[in-house]
């Protein structure tokens, strides 16, 4: 049975509102945590969808993709008809991610009805916890219909309450070096350096990072020990919005959403304060950041997501083209163009026919999907050595205790197709190599 086929509560009055308290946001949706006493909705989270200030809200009852987002995903027909960005964003993790990455670490969610007068209340509940950038920049829209109902993947489900569990959640990014044809030789930085090292040259530059982190995603994908337990440390030195820290299912260290420097004062505690509030477990900080990387070490988690991630054959310097084929519009790019060999290259992609260019772009969209969703990871210890049956489970070898823990990929929405034409990489790559 499809997810979108399943019972749907109802979270009708605002008296609900206050059983929900903010956790955190992204760009597009703000996540609040229950924290009532209904049996049912304890350990969720509820993603609720934002609106810009002085923007248009969802409208309700209308196709959500445009006329070529469409047909290219004719073959999916809930995604394709889709009427609300939540019921798009649901069948395109049910049918498209959980495919790609292990249905056991996807938890698409279900929908649940929300009341105009609920999403009112919340936000007015939540409104001092924000950051205050947030609440300039965007509100809840109080006309969307539904919100996501998830598992809270900070917490395992039947920890002792005597005990503890810790969870991080990281944002990979994109773990391998382009090698498409197609990239232009004025860019050929990008073959040697990440596009995270250049985002992280770029922000600097515009003074929204205080340093440069010494992550690197190359080092998290590499599927060696040492370079994972190198880029986990490295992570957690410089966190930005890449790297978090749940106790009990409680940020304690990195940002609250989005935040790109130093986060915010309510979330973020000195690495030391960290590593004294976990001690009181009888967990050090360097035995947690061991713990982080043996289980991606050994769950190789990692090695499906960089798989989807390398869907993206052509880099944005070759499907540029192909989504000028999809729109039925004169190729921008070649239009600039005065180089004849560079021309007839690009030839070959506009000859590409009409089900050839849907399937690049399609899978240079997953690709991109892949490239920015984040993995969280919850642990707890195990009791008298017995394994939870529905956690894997890994040893710290520095202490010789054994921990119960989950992984699930989360943030997996489908990335408009219109986004593709932003060559914010040409400034990046400047930077770079004047820096």
């Amino acid at each position: 049975m499809s997810h979108l086929q399943q019972e749907q509560k109802m979270l009708v009055s605002a008296d609900d509102a206050k059983d929900w308290c903010y956790k955190g946001e992204g760009a597009a949706n703000i996540v609040l945590g229950y924290c009532g006493s209904s049996p049912s909705l304890v350990g969720k989270v509820l993603r609720i969808q934002k609106v810009a200030k002085g923007g248009s809200p969802s409208p309700n009852g209308c196709l959500v993709l445009s006329d070529h987002e469409r047909l290219m995903w004719k073959d999916i027909g809930e995604l394709a008809e889709s009427t609300s960005k939540d019921v798009a964003a649901t069948a395109f993790i049910d049918h498209v991610m959980r495919n790609l990455l292990d249905s056991k670490h996807i938890d698409a969610g279900i929908l649940v009805h929300v009341s105009k007068e609920f999403l009112e209340a919340v936000e007015g509940n939540i409104k001092s916890q924000r950051p205050p950038w947030r609440v300039d920049a965007s509100k809840i829209d109080v006309l969307c219909e539904s919100a996501f109902l998830i598992s809270d993947h900070s917490i395992i489900i039947g920890t002792p309450k005597h005990d503890f569990c810790i969870a991080v959640e990281i944002k990979p990014k994109c773990g391998f070096l382009p090698s498409s044809e197609y990239i232009a030789e004025a860019n050929a930085v990008k073959r040697h350096v990440t596009r995270f090292k250049m985002h992280q040259f770029l922000k600097h530059h515009k003074g929204e990072i205080s340093q440069i982190s010494g992550y690197d995603p190359l080092d998290l994908f590499s599927g060696l020990k040492d370079r994972i337990h190198l880029a986990i440390t490295a992570l957690f030195a410089s966190p930005q919005n890449n790297f978090r820290i749940f106790l009990n299912g409680s940020l304690i260290f990195g940002g609250l959403g989005g935040s790109m420097d130093d986060t915010d004062v309510r979330s973020h505690k000195s690495g030391e304060a960290i590593a004294d509030l976990i001690s009181a477990y009888g967990l050090q900080l360097a035995s947690f950041l061991e713990l982080v990387a043996e289980a991606i070490f050994g769950s190789g988690i990692l090695d499906r997501l960089l798989g989807t991630q390398q869907l993206d054959v052509l880099d944005i310097e070759g499907a540029i083209h192909v989504y000028y084929n999809i729109i039925s519009r004169p190729c921008a790019v070649c239009k600039n163009l005065s180089d004849a060999e560079l021309l007839h290259q690009y030839s070959f992609l506009h000859c590409l026919s009409l089900d050839d260019s849907l399937r690049i772009v399609r899978e240079y969209l997953i690709a991109a999907t892949a490239k920015d969703c984040s993995l969280m990871i919850s642990f707890s210890r195990t009791a008298d050595g017995h394994n939870a049956s529905d956690c894997n489970s890994v040893v710290l070898k520095s202490s010789n205790q054994s921990y119960n823990y989950k992984a699930y990929f989360i943030d997996l929405d489908l990335k408009p197709l219109e986004k593709m034409w932003r060559p914010t990489w040409r400034s990046t790559r400047c930077l770079v190599v004047k820096g």
